[in-house]
């Protein structure tokens, strides 16, 4: 026979015993399986646990382990075998050591897949699904199996000799794995321990597939972890999603059918964008020993065609269905994801299409899910940040029921988040040992899951920008000193502004004089402003707390109830002025105005400042004009509580028309009305020249003093301001401000 360095040419001979027909062996003698182990190609996967050599024998791979009643250079192969490599006996065939390319643990199998004969056609067969999955298991674990290969077994149930043809091999999906590769299939496989075998009918046989009661498939892997797929901050929320959703789909359907229930069919998970909703549905998935998933956007169901869009809700369930009816309680899970599903989930009669196509989509997804034939081998998982948006027939119990708002994470949960962004980097040496994950976590409330990604990828960016030479980018950077450090995150601090944070910016725009406290009233005022922040912030029994300030127009409102909220400790301030409104309809202001609110309850403690709420309500004192849709909902949203628990609101409203907030009804619906009087004496007249004039020096003492004699009238702080600076550019050329100059501006003024 001929014998090279990386292969030998045996002859093929019958197994040597019948029952070993029924192994996935192939057989030389002692002196044919040392020659085999002393070819060169062979790799640390050639060799078994136990010692066997995996050989490459045509197209199948076969453990080949030793005999002695077989020839020299001879090799036996079953029946099955011979069929699978298409050879026949006394062939001469090339048989090498099989090389895992790149190493066995790639062929690692989380689902194989084959049908069911038996060796004489016209027998039939009762199989125990679950008896025969372990006896292949037992016979076949640490074995490659390829795709069209067959191989037989006999039957635990009635020993009838069962021919089983691979069809289709599902690579393992691992839950330390971020990313899954969908449709990752296999041409061969490794059954592992936790490998399934699916078991279908071979067409022409009457076979009949059975399950046990009395056992039930893990649905998760053992090394299941949330963390470790890369979703942070959400226990609570898994915890829940297990408890209802997966919980009684660990036991056996013969203790569902003694409860009387049966399995939740469908969840949906909402919260503001990106929090991580259709990571975790995603990832959920990924982490269920089950049928690969179906994910789909929304958006991809409609279909210009009519009955289309219905059809694509079917397709979604067909697979389901067929293995529904072939083997019904004992059918695998099949997850479906519908991210964005208000695209076509709407209330039904709300569209003003006259295709009706959305209401259709959603009656047909109503008839899958529970309808006459429902199914109980589904799991509809949707994701959605405008649940006011879903048909409410959808969100009834025995169909999407369990509702998960996956919120904004606490301390805890934006640590979680850090920690896996930042994971690679620290193992990698990347990140310094300046830079604290636990600070970083108290600096960035009311981040989201994205949010946070988005800070980690701005301080890498100040990274490579220090590491780059910018006057030559042609020259190569150093990788070597490459380091995310705490400067880093400092200025993407500032760079990344959270969607439900502070805004920052404009509440400092209404203090560019600062607060000056001119008396004892107006320090009263701010103490007092600043203690129900302080209320609102850490007392349990005050979740929701209202101040309207009234007072003339310039008196400095705004600016106090800007202060107070800077000052208040808030990860969430929505400041609402009615410039934000200019060109909007009445309902566009009042959906506005309710989404700010939502906005707020989404945080632990938020700040709602309501400016000048006249001009919000469109009022003008000729006609007595004023928006009543907006009144109205003024009236409802300020005196709403947030709902979850531990969640507080504090509401800062001003307004210039003391009357006409009485009249209307809101100086009833706010818990606290205080007053903002203007500069009514000498002393606070003067105490505001001279701190407005601490930094210029230009104001001479004297002159102020003749200012506050002449000035016989009192004015809002704003305004004494604003002839403040009038006074100082008319005297820019002087070497002091003086006292004629400024009261002749209070006479340009008007006054």
């Amino acid at each position: 026979m001929i014998e090279s360095h990386d292969s030998l040419l045996l002859t093929i001979v019958g197994s040597p015993e019948k029952k070993l027909a029924f192994t996935n062996f192939a057989y030389v003698n002692d002196k044919t399986f040392k020659a085999l182990k002393l070819l060169k190609n062979g790799t640390a996967a050639t060799i078994t646990s136990s010692g066997d050599i995996r050989c490459e024998i045509k197209r199948i791979i076969l453990n080949i382990t030793v005999h002695s009643s077989v020839g020299d250079m001879c090799i036996a192969l079953s029946q099955p075998h011979r069929v699978s490599a298409s050879v026949n006996i006394n062939d001469a065939v090339l048989v090498q050591p099989w090389t895992a390319k790149p190493c066995l643990a790639d062929y690692a199998a989380q689902e194989i897949k084959c049908n069911i004969g038996t060796i004489l056609r016209h027998q039939s067969a009762e199989v125990i699904e679950e008896d025969l999955e372990k006896e292949i298991q037992n016979r076949y674990r640490d074995h490659v199996l390829t795709v069209g290969q067959t191989f037989a077994i006999l039957n635990p149930t009635d020993n009838i000799i069962l021919s089983l043809t691979v069809s289709e091999i599902e690579k393992l999906r691992l839950p330390v794995s971020k990313d899954y590769n969908k449709g990752a299939y296999l041409n061969r496989g490794v059954i592992i321990d936790s490998t399934d075998i699916v078991f279908s009918i071979a067409e022409g046989f009457n076979i009949t597939i059975k399950s046990n009661t009395t056992r039930c498939k893990n649905l998760f892997g053992r090394e299941f972890d949330f963390q470790q797929l890369g979703v942070g901050g959400l226990d609570k929320e898994f915890s829940d999603i297990f408890r209802r959703a997966f919980a009684s789909r660990i036991f056996p359907s013969s203790v569902l059918k003694e409860l009387g229930i049966q399995h939740v069919r469908g969840m949906l998970l909402y919260g503001p964008p990106g929090t991580g909703k259709t990571l975790i549905a995603r990832q959920i998935s990924h982490a269920l020993r089950t049928r690969e998933p179906k994910i789909v956007n929304g958006p991809e169901i409609l279909n210009k065609y009519v009955g289309q869009s219905e059809e694509n809700i079917r397709n979604l369930f067909k697979e389901a269905e067929d293995d529904y009816k072939k083997k019904g309680d004992a059918s695998p899970l099949h997850t479906i994801i519908l991210d964005e599903i208000d695209a076509i989930c709407k209330q039904r009669g709300t569209t003003s299409s006259s295709t009706g196509v959305n209401d259709s989509i959603v009656n047909q997804l109503l008839s899958k899910i529970d309808g006459v034939n429902s199914l109980n081998n589904i799991l509809l998982i949707g994701m959605t940040n405008r649940l006011d948006m879903i048909d409410e027939a959808l969100l009834r119990p025995g169909r999407l029921e369990v509702h998960i708002e996956i919120g904004l994470p606490n301390v805890q949960g934006r640590l979680q988040i850090l920690s896996i962004h930042t994971n690679t980097m620290s193992n990698s040496k990347r990140l310094s040992a300046d830079v604290s994950l636990t600070n970083l976590a108290e600096r960035t409330r009311n981040f989201s899951g994205a949010e946070l990604a988005g800070l980690v990828r701005s301080a890498a960016s100040y990274a490579f920008s220090r590491n780059v030479d910018v006057k030559d980018l042609s020259h190569t950077p150093d990788i070597s000193s490459l380091q995310l450090c705490e400067s880093d995150f400092d200025m993407a601090l500032g760079e990344i502004k959270p969607a439900f944070g502070v805004q920052t910016d404009e509440l400092e725009a209404c203090l560019t004089c600062g607060i000056i406290e001119y008396s004892d009233a107006f320090k009263i005022l701010q103490t007092s402003l600043a203690t129900f922040a302080q209320q609102v912030r850490d007392s349990p029994n005050t979740p929701l707390l209202s101040c309207l300030l009234l007072g003339e127009s310039g008196t400095g409102k705004t600016a106090l109830a800007a202060f107070t909220a800077l000052n208040g400790d808030s990860p969430f301030v929505k400041f609402v002025s009615p410039e934000q409104f200019v060109g909007f309809t009445e309902y566009a202001r009042v959906s506005a105005i309710k989404g700010f609110f939502e906005d707020a309850y989404k945080s632990d403690f938020g700040i709602i400042i309501l400016d000048n709420l006249e001009r919000l309500m469109d009022y003008t004192p000729i006609g007595s004009r004023f928006s009543n849709m907006i009144l109205q909902a003024l009236l409802v949203l300020v005196k709403k509580t947030p709902t979850k628990q531990g969640h507080r609101l504090l509401v800062l409203a001003t307004s210039s028309e003391p009357d006409f907030m009485r009249h209307s009804g809101i100086t009833s619906s706010f818990n606290i009305v205080l007053d903002v009087p203007p500069l009514t004496s000498t002393n606070h007249i003067r105490k505001v020249l001279e701190v407005a004039s601490a930094k210029k020096q230009n104001f001479p003492n004297t002159e102020i003093e003749y200012v506050c004699e002449h000035l016989k009238q009192s004015l809002p702080i704003k305004q004494m301001l604003l002839i403040y600076e009038m006074a100082t550019e008319s005297c820019r050329h002087d070497d002091f401000l003086k006292g004629e100059k400024f009261m002749a501006c209070v006479e340009d003024c008007g006054l």
